[in-house]
């Protein structure tokens, strides 16, 4: 009688945190997403304002199925400020923003060697794309957008934190 209540008891245990795990899973949904850096030949840095956020930040945007952190810091910066890397961007680390009710991973990249590329940008998510002195950054520029070039520029200790 004992082992038939250690299953009944172990099968509710494992239902009871298979529950608590997809409840916490809804609430904080997993995302992955990256951000990029890119200097021109004057160490100024390429910074977005999108239509639908406030402030100015790093080209970037979430990973796509079947593609890597690197695929998406090219695609995200080509799409968003026509801009293509020249090789494989240097990554530069993995930072964890616990905003808007999600668990978002980003992996954060560098990009120093770019030509501009033809096109639009996509008009109904970028408002504009710029160059900025990093010394001379506009209102608006986010908290993690100044951290990154803080540690990329400045040899700052990173922070887990986006």
């Amino acid at each position: 009688m004992s082992r038939l209540i250690g299953r009944s008891v172990g099968a509710a245990t494992y239902v009871v945190n298979r529950i608590r795990r997809l409840s916490r899973a809804g609430r904080w949904p997993l995302t992955l997403g990256v951000r990029t850096a890119a200097f021109d030949s004057h160490g100024h840095v390429l910074l977005v304002r999108h239509t639908y956020a406030p402030g100015w930040h790093f080209p970037g945007g979430a990973v796509d199925a079947r593609e890597t952190m690197a695929q998406a810091a090219m695609r995200e910066l080509r799409e968003e400020a026509l801009v293509a890397a020249r090789g494989e961007p240097e990554f530069f680390g993995v930072y964890l923003s616990l905003t808007e009710n999600k668990s978002d991973h980003i992996g954060f990249f560098v990009v120093r060697d770019f030509e501009p590329v033809e096109g639009r940008a996509r008009v109904l998510e970028i408002a504009e794309a710029r160059f900025f002195s990093p010394d001379d950054l506009p209102k608006g520029t986010t908290g993690g957008t100044r951290r990154r070039l803080n540690e990329v520029l400045g040899g700052k200790p990173r922070d887990a934190a986006w």
